[in-house]
């Protein structure tokens, strides 16, 4: 009887062991689970046409904070390619000279995708084609075209762009263009247009037309106040933070925010030093510059401050955004080893941003974006192979899941889907 009731005993006890539930999960192992679970979409990465050759592309883990090996790695599904031209005087050799700039980067991110690494990342044009290249297992590559400056006087072309891929363009870079006032006007008030010119407001009639978001994160704040007005769809800032956290002209100002989320569109907070933390980016670049000048110098490259940028010649601007990321990255663990260096602008400070923003205008107008290889990245946000880190301190702060998977793209796929929709009712 004893051994009867010895039996159940132990009947009972691994009964009971085999009901008890799991360890609780750590932090960690929730964000990796959450990270794993959303589409991570980051809707500003630069390219070097360089890059895009069948000996040199991103299938190979280059240099480059963004290609295929580091997107796997940090776990970024969605790529924003950016057809990028520098701006020289508006004029019709000027404007001829950047749209064969344009197109070579159209064509780059075309060879990428149906000639060198098709059977890893496939070019998206709506939020479904997202969805279903994503469950395939492969990357998602999607165009943005940041300065309108290419188009010239022929607003033809916006549709010939979108027709290429493009599903987002701003009219105006560091500099006014033919469309738009830059912000850069602020540091002088020097405007072109006031605004926008007449062009630029066919313009956002045209983009409305053939489903092309409008990004307003380098136009003036006037042209963005006319672009809201005019635009029947909403709008997005591809790549800005809050300006109330850091007086950049590049970023947005509370007014800018709230009619951000009038018109339903997004902001897409960026993890570029000096729109995140001003005082920290001063500090560390200050430390930083000697130690960048003698990187370069053991590399046997020219080495330009980022703020000269805008006044660089297109060779110049290419070698920058070449030589960057490995500088830096060269910089950065140089500077690791020094006890007196400044701490760096990182992750903590751009969810900062994301907070401030989601508690201004909503959960539902606020994104995630990077800059790089356009002179982006932060401690901890280096590159593509880091992108986790952006999730773990967004559940460090307490956002849910559902709410991660708005921010890492949900919020700027619907309002694709939105400007896309108006196109489609006005045909």
């Amino acid at each position: 009887m004893k051994y009867f009731y010895f039996l159940c005993s132990i009947a009972l006890f691994v009964g009971c062991a085999e009901k008890q539930p799991n360890k609780a999960e750590t932090l960690e192992e929730k964000a990796q689970r959450i990270h794993d679970s959303v589409i991570t979409i980051d809707t500003h990465d630069d390219i070097n046409v360089n890059n895009f050759t069948d000996s040199i592309n991103y299938t190979q883990n280059l240099d480059t904070q963004v290609n295929l090996p580091k997107m796997k790695e940090g776990g970024l599904d969605v790529a924003w390619f950016i057809v990028y031209t520098g701006q020289d005087t508006l004029s019709t050799e000027g404007y001829a000279a950047a749209s064969e700039n344009a197109i070579s980067k159209f064509d780059a991110i075309h060879k990428l995708c149906e000639d060198i690494a098709p059977d890893q990342i496939e070019l998206a044009l709506t939020s479904d084609d997202v969805r279903r290249i994503n469950a395939s297992g492969k990357k998602v590559a999607m165009i943005g075209v940041e300065n309108a400056y290419p188009i010239g006087e022929d607003l033809s072309k916006i549709e010939a762009y979108q027709k290429r891929g493009a599903r987002y363009i701003s009219l105006a870079h560091n500099g006014h263009s033919q469309f738009s006032d830059s912000n850069t006007g602020e540091k002088d008030s020097v405007w072109l247009h006031n605004g926008l010119s007449e062009l630029g407001k066919k313009a956002i009639a045209e983009m409305n037309r053939v489903g092309v978001m409008i990004d307003i994160s380098h136009p003036s704040k006037e042209a963005m106040l006319q672009m809201v007005e005019l635009s029947k769809a909403p709008i997005i800032a591809s790549h800005s933070s809050a300006r109330a956290l850091c007086n950049h002209s590049r970023n947005l100002d509370d007014e800018q925010l709230l009619l951000l989320k009038e018109n339903g569109g997004v902001v897409q907070t960026v993890a570029f030093t000096s729109y995140l933390n001003t005082e920290k980016h001063e500090a560390r670049s200050a430390y930083m510059k000697g130690i960048y000048e003698e990187v370069a110098d053991s590399l046997g490259v020219n080495w330009y401050e980022r703020s000269q940028f805008s006044s660089l010649t297109e060779q110049q601007q290419e070698e920058f955004l070449e030589n960057y990321p490995k500088v830096l990255q060269l910089g950065n663990e140089i500077a690791a080893t020094k006890t007196d260096a400044p701490p760096a602008v990182n992750v903590s400070d751009l969810v900062d941003h994301i907070d401030y923003m989601v508690k201004l205008i909503g959960i539902d107008h606020v994104g995630i974006s990077s800059d790089f290889d356009g002179g982006g990245g932060i401690e901890g946000w280096s590159d593509a192979s880091e992108t986790f880190n952006v999730t773990l301190e967004l559940v460090k702060r307490g956002y849910t899941e559902e709410e991660i998977a708005k921010l890492w793209g949900g919020n700027l796929l619907r309002v694709l889907d939105e400007v896309q929709a108006y196109a489609a009712s006005l045909n």
